[in-house]
């Protein structure tokens, strides 16, 4: 009787790894590292709130500017302030528009 015959020795993997190696591999991966980190930035801002910056400019040397002895638009200024805390520009726009009526 004949013996079976041995299977075939697998295939080698090629060489070189194709078009996912060296630089278009870096870049992928670069890609999909951007892409998750925005995901998960708008993931944290959802469920936390958006992010708040403050910027506050610092004038060494210069003289302080007079305050006002009465701010006749304190209502209005204090009206437009509370709406942009929870609202758009667009959504504030009569607030605004009557701030600046009251200043002219």
């Amino acid at each position: 009787a004949a013996a079976p015959a041995a299977a075939p020795p697998a295939a080698a993997p090629a060489a070189g790894g194709g078009m996912m190696s060296g630089l278009a591999g870096s870049m992928m991966s670069g890609m999909a590292t951007g892409v998750g980190m925005s995901v998960a930035n708008r993931a944290v801002d959802a469920v936390m709130g958006p992010r708040q910056t403050e910027v506050v400019h610092r004038h060494e040397g210069a003289p302080a500017a007079a305050a006002p002895a009465t701010d006749k638009c304190q209502f209005e200024n204090d009206q437009f302030k509370q709406c942009m805390t929870t609202g758009t520009a667009d959504s504030c726009k009569g607030y605004a528009d009557m701030l600046k009526q009251c200043m002219a």
